[in-house]
């Protein structure tokens, strides 16, 4: 281990640095990473990268630069020029929950398993955590020095975090805005076993659990256990967000009516429907004599 920190970067063999274990932030091979890639050939890494040491070991763990480090190996460049901080490896987990938690574009399992991974790492530096099934709940020490370094309060650190108690299947579709975040924490109290149902019925359903419907699961769960029809059931259920919609731009209705209030424009459309319903009624009737 270095007794201090390396204030200038220094190029460091990429097959000697190794992503830190259990980082929650995802490397993906997208577009974004190919403009990377490309950047680093033509101009070479930027912004060194942060490194630890690993103990016992001439290798190092990544803090931060995950996304780097690969478009730099994708690159095929064979050196990373790196930061070197003497850290130990719940301070570096620390150190790499913080320095991701303010990105522009985060997902909620990235977030879920970065608080995750930091109130474990406090937990073992001898902070108290007191995590609880409570969505609304008791004051958390640890959960409050996590919310200190973001931009949720300590009630919402400890919703995200019970997101890792969903199977990644049912996780996924939080991330895809398929499943709402609340209704999700809702349903992180289901067992595995109800979870994979629930991904069954989803697929069959076509559809996912609104608040209502996740807090009924919930419920049904914690007093008598879920069954695949009781999932089934409610999912089935008409959402009105599901019922068949008919939209008009608002500046074609106020041409026709510009002096009539938003909030009567409904009834206003409904009126000129009926209207002229009637209107073709009578047309019909003429028609027919």
């Amino acid at each position: 281990m270095l007794n201090k920190n390396i204030k200038s970067p220094v190029n460091i063999p990429v097959s000697k640095i190794h992503p830190f274990e259990g980082n929650p932030y995802k490397v993906l091979d997208n577009d974004e990473m190919n403009t990377l890639i490309c950047s680093i050939q033509e101009q070479g890494i930027l912004t060194p990268i942060i490194i630890r040491p690993i103990e016992n070991t001439d290798e190092y763990e990544v803090i931060s630069g995950h996304r780097r480090l690969h478009a730099t190996v994708k690159a095929g460049m064979k050196e990373v020029p790196a930061f070197i901080y003497a850290v130990n490896r719940d301070e570096a987990a620390i150190m790499l929950v913080d320095s991701n938690l303010h990105r522009e574009h985060i997902l909620p399992s990235e977030k879920a398993f970065a608080y995750k991974l930091k109130l474990e790492a406090i937990k073992r530096q001898g902070e108290r955590t007191d995590l609880t099934s409570d969505q609304v709940g008791r004051k958390l020490e640890s959960a409050e020095l996590i919310a200190n370094k973001s931009d949720d309060s300590k009630t919402q650190v400890r919703r995200y975090i019970r997101l890792t108690y969903l199977i990644p299947e049912l996780l996924d579709l939080v991330d895809e805005k398929r499943i709402a975040f609340t209704p999700a924490v809702e349903l992180s109290y289901l067992n595995e076993v109800e979870q994979a149902d629930l991904v069954e019925e989803i697929r069959v359903c076509d559809a996912t659990p609104n608040l209502s419907q996740a807090q009924r699961l919930r419920a049904i769960s914690r007093e008598e256990g879920l069954t695949p029809e009781d999932i089934g059931e409610i999912l089935a259920e008409e959402k009105a967000n599901q019922r068949p919609m008919f939209k008009v731009p608002m500046e074609r209705l106020q041409k026709l009516a510009p002096k009539i209030k938003e909030s009567d424009l409904e009834n206003f459309v409904m009126k000129a429907c009926e209207h002229y319903y009637r209107y073709l009624q009578r047309q019909r009737n003429r028609d027919a004599r």
